[in-house]
């Protein structure tokens, strides 16, 4: 008998030519999983530890759990990892996009979302057009799922030594 060979998924009816290849190349979808806390909140976390509070009185006060506030507090070494500075409007935040997906629900055009959000139309298409999911054939907009979008993309590239350290092990 001739040695096995790994089956591929059976294209769906319609699909490209090219879709079974494609899947073979992709790498698997990672979870979002459990979202992490608004940068409000760790900022508020940070201002009450400069304050004076203890972690657990500062976790507690913004609504987290103690042990998420020891690990905060562990992982950054004692020093807030982020500006305490309020956020810039530089970039969307999640209330925002959360108004966006509330609008485009009901219909409201990107001009009348952008003028709601007293930003940029362009903008707000951006939004939009990068973060919009195909769901039973209609583009259906997020809030969380492009959130956590920006967040991922956001953090900082991962060094090509421990990659390649990685890789060897």
């Amino acid at each position: 008998m001739g040695a096995s060979r790994k089956q591929m998924p059976r294209t769906p009816a319609g699909a490209r030519r090219q879709w079974a290849a494609d899947r073979a190349l992709r790498p698997p979808m990672r979870s979002p999983g459990r979202p992490e806390p608004s940068r409000a909140v760790q900022r508020e976390f940070w201002r009450l530890i400069a304050g004076g509070m203890t972690t657990v009185e500062a976790a507690e006060s913004v609504g987290v759990s103690w042990p998420v506030g020891a690990r905060w507090f562990r992982h950054a070494g004692g020093m807030p990892p982020l500006s305490l500075d309020g956020p810039t409007g530089r970039y969307l935040s999640f209330a925002e996009r959360e108004e966006i997906a509330l609008l485009r629900a009901r219909d409201f055009g990107v001009r009348e979302i952008a003028r709601r959000l007293g930003r940029d139309p362009g903008t707000v298409s951006r939004e939009l057009r990068r973060n919009a999911a195909t769901r039973s054939g209609k583009r259906v907009y997020r809030a969380v799922v492009a959130q956590w979008k920006s967040a991922a993309g956001r953090q900082a590239p991962e060094d090509s030594e421990a990659r390649r350290r990685r890789q060897v092990a």
